[in-house]
């Protein structure tokens, strides 16, 4: 088991990606910390079945005080920290740019780009002590290149990248390993509740003829999370079907 006895940190652990990476995590025997406590249960029963053991901690990653909170819970409940995979995010209203308003703006920033920030911000504190450690964060195809009605998103993510590739850089000699995933359209409940017609749009716009699922991502995060990834830090994967490509 390539995680063996590690402690992971997942923010944005019950649903979706986050999930599918939670219990991948458990599945190599890792020991799983999640930020979300109401559909905590339901997650922490799958990690379970796969062999794993999990908490759940209630915390809103734009908030200092919860996130040096969720960090401490990991360290006192599990003696450590080697993983993070900082996932949670959220897309925001995005009308055209005109019409977006200082509210709109401070959410998806305060959640996309400080949530990382602070997450990071405890999550190295920690691992500075253990002298190793691996961080993932979450971006976007759109944290590389754009589309013209998700600005605000298309903002978040490339910062998300840039600060990604600073860390990386600035925690490189202390062992600390950080990277960010990419991904194109994945088939989360949000993909789910489009319709056929929007569903079918954004199949069609990566090469490979489909979107994407959530495990696919998890395994990439898997990747960059262990030392299979040992010479690897401040890298960008892509995992988008060829979208990036063409």
């Amino acid at each position: 088991m390539i995680l063996q006895d590690k402690v992971a940190l997942v923010t944005g652990g019950t649903t979706g990606i986050g999930r599918a990476t939670a219990i991948a995590y458990a599945q190599q025997q890792a020991k799983v910390v999640g930020r979300r406590m109401d559909e905590g249960e339901e997650t922490v029963r799958l990690i379970q079945e796969a062999g794993g053991e999990a908490i759940f901690v209630q915390a809103d990653v734009t908030k200092e005080a919860d996130v040096k909170a969720m960090v401490d819970k990991a360290v006192s409940v599990f003696g450590r920290l080697d993983i993070a995979f900082n996932n949670a995010g959220t897309v925001g209203e995005n009308p055209s740019l005109i019409e977006q308003t200082e509210v709109e703006y401070e959410h998806i920033m305060n959640v996309n780009v400080k949530g990382v920030w602070l997450s990071m911000k405890y999550e190295i504190a920690q691992m500075l002590k253990q002298g190793s450690g691996a961080i993932v964060n979450m971006a976007s195809a759109l944290g590389v290149v754009a589309l013209p009605n998700i600005l605000l998103y298309t903002a978040s993510k490339h910062a998300v990248v840039g600060l990604t590739k600073a860390a990386a850089l600035q925690y490189a000699k202390a062992g600390i390993r950080i990277n960010v995933v990419a991904p194109g359209s994945i088939k989360t409940d949000m993909f789910e509740a489009a319709t056929d017609e929007v569903k079918a749009y954004l199949a069609g716009l990566h090469p490979i003829g489909r979107v994407g699922t959530p495990l696919e991502v998890a395994n990439a995060v898997l990747f960059l999370s262990s030392d299979m990834a040992s010479f690897v830090t401040g890298e960008t994967l892509m995992i988008d079907g060829g979208y990036l490509a063409q």
